[in-house]
């Protein structure tokens, strides 16, 4: 567990230990909870608060940036008779060259990660997170994951990868650059289709999206 994490995580179990739990949903983590558990030029570039863990209770996932470092954390909320708080459930390293803040959502208890990094040259990255509940406490896995990079200025041909984790599938294809100027666009070609093995890749070990964009896009 990293510094950040673990001055949140006794950040938000202080305030919050031997309480009875409220009849009613919790509020979502503070802000300001938040903020007090960062370091010296770190902030707080984007967060959502939704149920990712199926209790009715607002769980947050954020992400700290640094001029060196962006890192997602995910704390997931818990009951007990006697207690009630916050668990960190996992953290993911994201990319140093990001062109504008990580977007955020939850849907149906999966947590939705848009990253857009690079310059001229782009990735856009989405991934996907869900609880793994059978563990105590839970831990997010990591279900999907896609790549996409191309031109922002049409210079190059560009590629693009989905992989769904929870089945092994991987569609991968090649973006071919047609046109020029205003009237430039990308074709998609070579579209190929491949399967790895399932494996429960959790949020700590989640790979580098270009890389896997890279083997994806070679394999045969």
């Amino acid at each position: 567990m990293t510094r950040s994490l673990a001055l949140i995580a006794a950040l938000l179990l202080g305030g919050t230990a031997h309480a009875a739990p409220p009849p009613e949903p919790r509020p979502a983590v503070a802000d300001e909870t938040l903020q007090d558990g960062l370091e010296l030029g770190e902030k707080i570039e984007a967060r959502v608060d939704g149920d990712l863990n199926g209790d009715g209770d607002p769980d947050t996932a954020f992400v700290v940036a640094s001029p060196d470092a962006r890192t997602l954390y995910v704390v997931l909320s818990y009951r007990t008779e006697v207690d009630f708080g916050h668990d960190p459930a996992g953290s993911a390293k994201l990319a140093t060259d990001p062109l504008g803040p990580a977007d955020l959502s939850i849907s149906k208890g999966v947590l939705v990660v848009k990253d857009l990094t690079g310059g001229t040259t782009a990735l856009a990255s989405t991934y996907r997170f869900r609880a793994d509940k059978a563990k105590a406490p839970p831990r997010m896995r990591l279900i999907g994951l896609d790549a996409t990079l191309y031109s922002r200025t049409w210079g190059h041909d560009g590629s693009e990868m989905s992989w769904n984790l929870l089945t092994g599938d991987i569609v991968a294809s090649t973006l071919k650059l047609v046109g020029k100027g205003e009237d430039a666009s990308y074709d998609k070609q070579f579209t190929r289709k491949s399967k790895r093995p399932v494996t429960t890749v959790y949020m700590e070990d989640t790979p580098d999206p270009e890389e896997e964009l890279i083997r994806a896009t070679r394999a045969k």
